[in-house]
């Protein structure tokens, strides 16, 4: 069959994409769905820094790629052993757990090594290409396409009624974000929390801090409309990001917040998230980093703060577990991610929506099929 995508053909094009068109939208052929694997007429796609990393060149992929990592849809044809139906809503997970490698068979399909390894390559868990042209898959989706093939060990099955628009979001900025602040830092009442980025992914986490209950909930970014949305959505402090921010977190939660989450990818804002955490506490980071910086701790503190840095990748969750356990959060009205959506684009508005990403205008912008 024929599907339009949204194909990066290189990385590194000055902004704005507007002018320099990194994307292209282009009719592809598409494969049929191979052992194991569904396709999937895509019904949003929500654009996130994961993409723009690709886009900018910050975190380089086999090109040309389809993008598109966080993205739901219905199943329209299984491929043979599938365990779908046709007519199934899915979310689409951004990595395709085996369930078969030590680290799935532990727990933590985050850690899927032949899931990441198919990531790194561009294919499908299997190892196939099923997009014409020598495109590549990004990350087991390229959900910024009317159809996308995919193992179905990227998809989660959920509740038709969920619109997608929505439902999208639960691939990857929610199960970030809530799954940093729930098995990362595992986040309790009563704890002090500061959120670094107020993206999609930021701004799940601070709504899953706030539904656990904590005392304090500190928001910190560069951008004053995110500050406003998350007052609005239950932060106690906003701090506006910069070099003083790292005394006012200071401040504000009494010498240092117990739990920390850093979603920005940035070095130097890990560095003072880190610098934010009281002794005993968690830092945890979700952003990616530029592969090429490395990161400088006082070692000290470790040991004499006995304070934690760890990495959370999906959120360390478990999709099949918690895409739904969200959702019901969502429903229960403890995690009001519709309120995260700022804008809705077209495929062929991709460039225009990454321009806003960039410059931090939007929070998460979803492409509606």
């Amino acid at each position: 069959m024929i599907t339009r995508a949204a194909v990066l053909v290189e990385s590194g094009r000055p902004v704005p994409y507007a002018d320099s068109r990194p994307l292209e939208v282009r009719e592809l052929a598409l494969d049929p769905p191979g052992p194991g694997e569904l396709l999937v007429k895509v019904g949003a796609a929500g654009l996130c820094h994961s993409d723009l990393s690709v886009v900018n060149g910050s975190r380089p992929r086999p090109l040309p790629m389809a993008l598109g990592h966080e993205a739901a849809g219905e199943v329209v044809e299984v491929g043979p052993g599938a365990s779908f139906a046709v007519g199934d809503h899915v979310v689409l997970t951004f990595v395709p757990a085996c369930g078969e490698c030590p680290r799935c068979l532990g727990g933590r399909p985050a850690l899927c090594g032949p899931g990441g390894a198919a990531n790194r390559e561009g294919t499908l868990l299997g190892g196939a290409r099923r997009l014409s042209g020598g495109v590549s898959h990004h990350l087991g989706v390229s959900g910024f396409a009317d159809y996308a093939v995919v193992s179905e060990r990227s998809a989660v099955r959920v509740d038709p009624g969920l619109p997608y628009e929505i439902a999208a979001l639960f691939g990857c900025a929610v199960l970030t974000g809530a799954g940093a602040v729930m098995y990362g830092a595992a986040v309790a009442e009563r704890d002090s929390v500061a959120v670094f980025g107020l993206g999609g992914v930021g701004l799940s986490a601070l709504l899953a801090a706030k539904a656990a209950g904590v005392s304090t909930l500190v928001a910190v970014d560069v951008v004053e409309h995110k500050l406003e949305l998350a007052r609005s959505l239950g932060a106690t402090h906003t701090v506006r990001g910069g070099p003083d921010a790292l005394e006012e977190v200071r401040e504000l939660t009494g010498g240092g917040a117990d739990k920390v989450i850093d979603t920005t990818g940035v070095v130097q804002v890990l560095l003072q998230a880190y610098q934010a955490t009281a002794p005993g506490g968690v830092t945890v980071t979700v952003g990616l980093p530029d592969p090429g910086r490395d990161l400088a701790l006082p070692a000290l503190s470790l040991v004499a703060e006995e304070k934690t840095l760890k990495g959370s990748y999906l959120g360390s969750c478990v999709p099949r577990r918690d895409v739904p356990k969200f959702i019901d959060m969502y429903a229960n009205g403890e995690l009001p991610v519709d309120r995260l959506v700022s804008g809705r684009l077209t495929l062929d508005q991709v460039n225009e929506g990454f321009d806003r990403l960039h410059t931090g205008e939007a929070v998460r912008q979803v492409i509606v099929f």
